[in-house]
């Protein structure tokens, strides 16, 4: 599996003032660890409205609290997230509504936190005039066939363009678009190792066809913040990830317990996409990720060329099912022990 980190030389933190929307959830814990030991940022502020998690974290992170914010705040309000990004210079936009059966049953929540949040962390990081911004996407958001991913959509097409808005304050905005991360609270790995430890006979699977792109919670991290060191503004990132079968996965987690075939869910895809044939025409590729370039005027104006890119081939689609990458049960059995299984 790939590490994405950049060298320090090219992105420094340094007496830096970081945020993290979202900020102590599955992502936005593990970014605010790797902050606190692995950067010399000043500030670090975590902003989210659990606050049972809040006081979770800030017990864990006792040791580093001087470098630490605590901010109990929705993105739903623009007033106190401008008040959260005062002296900020780097955003990272990780809060969202994120289960698609829910989202389904709450669709005005849904586009509330989604789609109204993602408005709101634009003009609070205007008014401040924070220097870049990166919001966290889903595969979901690709083609997307369920609330959850068309919110999500929307988002990024919030954050794209405004590039335009930002004038002379220069704030960039991006997106980072990755799959399934492994372990993270709510997904299915955790769900199935709660079954396997109160003695469940059987695994529910949807679909034994199925098909899922996986990244580590620490790939995700490096992977954004090497996203912070090159991104231009307008640019969707997306990092080459390996698919894997969820049959494949219920095996490698419990090779003794059987499976029952339940369904495909509403809203639920076999397989899922990352960059669709329409994002191709105005995409790269690089050695470790893919970018989606704005159709915008801006764009042309601050871009920045990365080293190694070429056009993807025409009418290319990366999804989980033709992904050639493909993870193996043994592959499997080994990156669940790095996360802890």
């Amino acid at each position: 599996m790939r590490n994405y980190v950049l060298p320090e030389d090219v992105f420094d933190l340094t007496n830096k003032s970081i945020l993290v929307t979202g900020g102590s959830g599955s992502f936005g814990s593990a970014f605010i660890e790797h902050l606190l030991l692995h950067t010399a940022a000043r500030r670090i502020v975590v902003y989210s409205r659990d606050e049972h998690k809040q006081h979770d974290l800030a017990q864990t992170l006792e040791s580093k609290a001087d470098r630490l914010r605590f901010f109990i705040g929705d993105v739903r309000d623009v007033n106190r997230l401008s008040v959260a990004m005062r002296g900020v210079d780097y955003v990272i936009h990780a809060a969202a509504l994120k289960h698609v059966t829910i989202a389904e049953y709450n669709p005005m929540e849904c586009i509330h936190t989604n789609v109204m949040g993602a408005e709101n962390v634009v003009n609070a990081a205007l008014q401040n005039r924070v220097r870049r911004v990166i919001s966290l996407s889903t595969d979901k958001a690709a083609n997307p066939i369920n609330l959850y991913g068309a919110s999500k959509l929307a988002s990024d097409k919030i954050m794209v363009s405004s590039n335009g808005l930002s004038g002379d304050i220069g704030t960039r905005f991006s997106v980072v678009r990755y799959g399934n991360v492994l372990g993270s609270r709510g997904s299915v790995i955790p769900f199935f190792q709660k079954l396997i430890a109160d003695g469940a006979i059987s695994l529910p699977v949807t679909n034994p066809e199925m098909t899922r792109f996986w990244i580590t919670l620490p790939q995700a991290v490096s992977f954004v913040l090497s996203c912070f060191g090159m991104m231009s503004g307008g640019e969707i990132f997306v990092p080459k990830l390996p698919s894997a079968n969820i049959l494949d996965l219920t095996k490698a987690l419990a090779p003794d317990i059987r499976t029952e075939i339940i369904g495909v869910r509403p809203g639920e895809k076999l397989h899922e996409v990352l960059l669709t044939k329409d994002d191709s025409r105005h995409s790269v590729e690089l050695d470790d990720r893919y970018v989606v370039e704005p159709e915008f005027v801006f764009w042309e104006k601050g871009r920045q060329p990365y080293e190694g890119r070429r056009p993807v081939v025409k009418d290319f689609q990366y999804d989980s099912f033709s992904n050639v990458w493909r993870l193996s049960i043994e592959d499997l059995r080994s990156l669940l022990d790095t996360v802890g299984s």
